[in-house]
């Protein structure tokens, strides 16, 4: 599968599945009439466009395209944690497979328009709302994939190489800061996936996702 959408300053970005990469490459040589190659950064013969290509998580070793097509083939064991205010997926990835996984809604009171006191007694009641929900949060995320984390898993090829995140960026900020949860933190994939409200169908849609090499196009 690919997908193209703009890139922030320029260009644009497209992810396309481990399945299909081999062919976009052959499209990208044909189309610019062959191209060179510097690590992962292609540069069209024809007129100088270029196309970097991004590993996905538990990848980032893949240092040029013969490395990183070698290597999607077989996908790494990921761990996946989407959340957002109101639910949490987290979830164990084999490929595009979940493992194992738990998916749990939270109840945080919306926004009010009351003014005064009753303003401040509902904000008081929706952040005591909001940590408890992050603390269950951390508590399932632990619970899923601590067992699977460096160091902790008895063998080490049984370890997630990456963990992929997805969701409200301030809520799995504030999920990952349980002291519980730092072997996972180095593992944490920069690009932060969009997501739907956590759910076990979300959870496998992001699994799928996560697989997908990123390229940034120019121009």
């Amino acid at each position: 599968m690919v997908k193209a959408r703009p890139a922030a300053g320029g260009g644009r970005w497209v992810e396309i599945s481990p399945e299909r990469i081999r062919g976009w490459l052959d499209g990208f040589y044909s189309r610019h009439d062959g191209a060179t190659e510097q690590g992962l950064v292609l540069t069209g013969l024809s007129n100088g466009d270029t196309a970097t290509l991004y590993p996905p998580p538990g990848l980032a070793d893949a240092r040029d395209v013969d490395t990183l097509l070698a290597r999607v083939i077989r996908p790494p064991r990921i761990a996946v944690l989407l959340a957002r205010k109101g639910a949490v997926a987290v979830g164990v990835a084999d490929g595009a497979t979940i493992t194992v996984s738990k998916v749990e809604r939270f109840y945080v009171q919306g926004r009010t328009a009351a003014g005064g006191s009753s303003q401040q007694r509902y904000a008081r009641r929706r952040a005591n709302q909001a940590n408890a929900a992050t603390q269950r949060a951390a508590d399932i995320a632990a619970r899923i994939m601590l067992p699977h984390a460096p160091g902790v898993v008895a063998d080490p090829h049984d370890a997630v190489s990456a963990l992929v995140c997805g969701g409200d960026r301030s809520m799995i900020d504030a999920v990952l800061t349980d002291r519980r949860l730092s072997p996972l933190a180095p593992l944490r994939h920069p690009h932060l996936l969009e997501s739907a409200e956590p759910r076990l169908a979300v959870l496998e849609d992001a699994a799928v996702t996560a697989r997908r090499i990123r390229v940034h196009l120019m121009p």
